[in-house]
């Protein structure tokens, strides 16, 4: 897939993270792709590695949604790390 913001393939949890004092709510591939990629790399500077890790489980599930439960793991931890749950 050549753009995976745009992949509506669901995650296996709701994500909602506050971001600026506004509750966001992620559900689909396409839409924790753009929030974890929208900040820029020196924000997630401090958690690299799973940064890398989230943003390739989220590639692959985009063109696999059989891969949708590896990348609510992968996103998970950075959140918990990042703690933004």
């Amino acid at each position: 897939m050549s753009n995976v913001s745009t992949s509506e393939t669901r995650l296996k949890a709701t994500f909602r993270v506050k971001l600026n004092g506004k509750a966001v709510a992620i559900e689909t591939v396409g839409q924790a792709y753009g929030f974890i990629t929208s900040l820029s790399t020196v924000e997630w500077m401090e958690f690299k590695s799973l940064h890398g890790d989230a943003r390739a489980a989220l590639e692959a599930a985009a063109e696999n949604a059989m891969l949708s439960v590896q990348a609510t793991n992968a996103l998970r931890a950075l959140f918990v790390r990042a703690r933004l749950l």
